[in-house]
């Protein structure tokens, strides 16, 4: 490489010094509108693709039903939450859902080692609610300024067109946070066996609001009925030799034959503060929420009993977006949801049209037809409701224009108070603690092909990115990073001298409190280990 390293700019021509965290206030608070920075990055990797989806392009689906008990755990729903779709027993909410891989295109393969996206879009009476998600519970980053380097080095090489091993984990070695994720992705539960035995997860964290104006942070998991099934590397590449489509196969089949496949959704909840006393922090979507901290609480059933009639009609044109809520759940400052809520909806505009949400598999139902003053946009399929006179679009109006919802009788205020900046995350301890702990709990077989799996992926690396994988690997349990070094014929006493990461806490130890990315200690202070 060139000593002369050329500077990334924006692309009017700004010099970038942090492309590492979005703006935000305080380090735990919300990101601001004005990150142009980010805006102009995510908004043009939003539209490098036409027309199949940059991520998440190769999926099915299937439309269904959400019943709701009416109860969280033992406790009434009502208590968290005022969303009726939700509290109200028994009443069964229409839903879309659709599965997905993320890196490959259209038309590769479902035995790719990949998580599976697990979008669900409900049909609610108070509107749409759209949870995105995948099937592992935690995800590489936790800043969504991140989001395109990330799926840029997953990607093929720009060059050569082929995903390559070093692109993947030059990426990885930078960003400890990605660990667990890493153990779980190259373990066989980075190949379900087909949809309807995987689970679902929101990962990002939300929040539930009641009747009171009060909140809770919430994550949304689905648990499989028929239980969790995953393929080795080696039953993977048996099925892929004669089906690349075999999970699309599978779920249509059984629903064609009226095996409906069923998830139980359960949440687990959390005050909404900023608990000090655990080791992650609840937003950072690289960590789980320990179960037996915060157990699953059943809230309702999923069922999935209807094939689509057309897979472009629906299937393709379907469009989610984590933005999509309804009154009673809320977002999170969690910084990967607030990235994703711009993105996500800004790549729908993008790849289906200014009007994808009159397309009918994306409309809501009728009970909560749409009514806007939004009108003309390329391919508009109606004209929204309007108010009594047609003549009027928009708002306020003495003229019989449509008028503003009734307000909530106690509404959800948090406290958002702090230095705008660029932040990173103070409490890193557990980047590595839940990788270890995740390896450990595999069971051997498990433990065998996730090791055999990297083993391969380090023999494509160059020794630099080998040596500091391995030196993370046995910094989140010796064991993990001893057989990979071995299996690999790497030097693991080489490998574990390697320093710290430049700018970086050592492996399981927090910074010493809010610090902006380049060091410094929010008040001024600059912190002990801006150094090491």
């Amino acid at each position: 490489m060139s000593d002369t390293r050329k500077t990334l700019t924006t692309r009017q021509g700004r010099p970038v010094s942090d492309n590492q965290s979005l703006r935000s206030v305080g380090e735990r608070g919300p990101a601001t509108l004005e990150n142009y920075q980010f805006i102009e990055k995510i908004t043009h990797f939003d539209r490098e693709r036409i027309p199949e989806r940059v991520v998440h392009a190769r999926g099915t689906a299937a439309h269904g039903y959400f019943e709701a008990y009416g109860k969280i755990g033992d406790e009434p729903a009502s208590r968290y939450t005022r969303a009726k779709v939700l509290t109200q027993a028994g009443v069964r909410t229409p839903v879309f859902l659709r599965f997905s891989t993320v890196i490959g295109g259209k038309e590769s393969p479902e035995t790719a080692r990949d998580p599976r996206g697990f979008a669900i879009k409900f049909k609610t009476v108070d509107g749409n609610w759209d949870l995105v998600g995948n099937n592992l519970k935690v995800f590489f980053i936790r800043d969504a300024i991140k989001f395109p380097d990330m799926i840029h080095a997953f990607k093929p090489d720009p060059v050569s067109n082929r995903q390559e091993a070093w692109r993947f984990y030059d990426f990885v070695m930078h960003h400890p946070e990605s660990l667990h994720m890493v153990t779980w992705v190259k373990s066989p539960w980075g190949i379900p066996a087909n949809y309807r035995h995987m689970q679902g997860s929101s990962v990002n964290t939300y929040k539930l609001v009641n009747d009171q104006g009060q909140a809770v942070l919430v994550k949304f998991s689905f648990e499989p009925r028929l239980g969790v099934k995953n393929l080795t590397s080696a039953q993977a590449a048996e099925i892929q030799a004669r089906d690349v489509g075999h999970a699309t196969r599978d779920l249509y089949d059984a629903i064609d034959r009226g095996d409906f496949p069923e998830w139980e959704m359960c949440v687990q909840i959390m005050s909404d503060d900023d608990h000090p006393e655990l080791d992650f922090d609840p937003l950072d979507d690289t960590k789980r929420w320990p179960e037996d901290q915060f157990p699953l609480l059943p809230v309702g059933r999923l069922v999935l009993d209807k094939n689509p009639n057309n897979v472009f009609a629906e299937t393709e044109q379907s469009a989610f977006g984590t933005g999509v809520l309804v009154d009673g759940i809320d977002f999170s400052d969690d910084k990967m949801l607030q990235g994703r809520t711009l993105s996500y909806s800004d790549t729908q505009r993008y790849r289906v049209g200014p009007n994808y949400l009159q397309l009918p598999v994306n409309a809501p139902q009728e009970r909560a037809r749409a009514a806007t003053n939004q009108r003309d946009g390329q391919m508009t399929y109606h004209v929204d409701g309007a108010g009594e006179n047609p003549h009027v679009n928009y708002e306020p109006s003495a003229m019989g224009g449509l008028g503003e919802a009734p307000k909530p009788a106690k509404d959800y205020h948090p406290w958002v108070e702090g230095h705008l900046g660029r932040f990173q995350t103070t409490r890193t301890a557990d980047d590595y603690r839940q990788a270890g702990e995740r390896y450990r709990t595999f069971e051997d077989w498990e433990r065998d092909d996730l090791i055999a799996n990297l083993v391969d992926d380090m023999k494509q690396c160059p020794e630099p990115i080998a040596l500091r994988m391995i030196w993370h690997f046995w910094h989140c349990d010796p064991d993990y990073g001893r057989r990979v070094a071995e299996g690999a014929g790497i030097d693991l006493e080489k490998a574990k001298a390697l320093p710290p990461l430049e700018g970086k806490p050592a492996p399981g130890r927090n910074r010493e409190g809010a610090t902006y990315t380049d060091g410094e200690r929010e008040g001024g202070a600059r912190r002990a280990d801006a150094a090491e």
